[in-house]
């Protein structure tokens, strides 16, 4: 069953993307604060590529990345959701939940609140028996994000696609079991 094209928390309004969002989504990807524990910042073109990759993901499995909404202010605060593990590691195949929050938004519980909910739907609607999550080790942020949704340390890896010598390479591997 395909997830649904919005999910309405307490506070949050988590809903399917429109090319409106390319510009929100560019302003994400371009902070520093957000993207501190990413390679590099995403140019705008390289924005609009992943905007079409999470369109495309929407359309192929009816679930992805959700732009997200603070009913309150009626704005963009970022994305959450779902989607494929898209490279060659030791726990694909396998569903990640991942997320980027501008910075005017940490530390309110959102990440919190949207993982939540869309983990609830993608083990109800989905039938996903686990979840998985990673980040760099250096991004306690988020790290704490994973910890709080109830997602439990696996171990550590170095992510395929960054130089072993990289900074960023060490990473850490969550998961939440059904």
């Amino acid at each position: 069953m395909p997830f649904p094209t919005f999910i309405r928390t307490e506070r949050l309004l988590l809903r399917t993307w429109n090319d409106g969002d390319r510009d929100s989504l560019f302003k994400l990807n371009s902070n520093p604060r957000v993207m501190e524990f990413f390679p590099t910042l995403l140019s705008a073109k390289e924005s609009n590529e992943l905007f079409d990759r999470i369109q495309k993901h929407w359309n192929r499995y009816n679930f992805g990345l959700f732009a997200v909404e603070d009913l309150d202010e009626n704005s963009f605060i970022g994305f959450v959701g779902i989607v494929h593990v898209d490279f060659d590691c030791f726990f694909a195949p396998n569903l990640e939940i991942g997320w980027r929050i501008l910075p005017d938004f940490w530390g309110k519980g959102y990440a919190s609140e949207a993982a939540i909910s869309t983990i609830r739907y993608a083990f109800q609607e989905l039938n996903a028996t686990e979840i998985v999550s990673f980040t760099s080790v250096l991004n306690e942020r988020s790290r704490s994000v994973m910890r709080k949704i109830g997602m439990e340390f696996i171990t550590e890896f170095h992510h395929p696609n960054l130089p072993m010598d990289d900074r960023l390479s060490k990473h850490a591997l969550y998961k939440i079991i059904k």
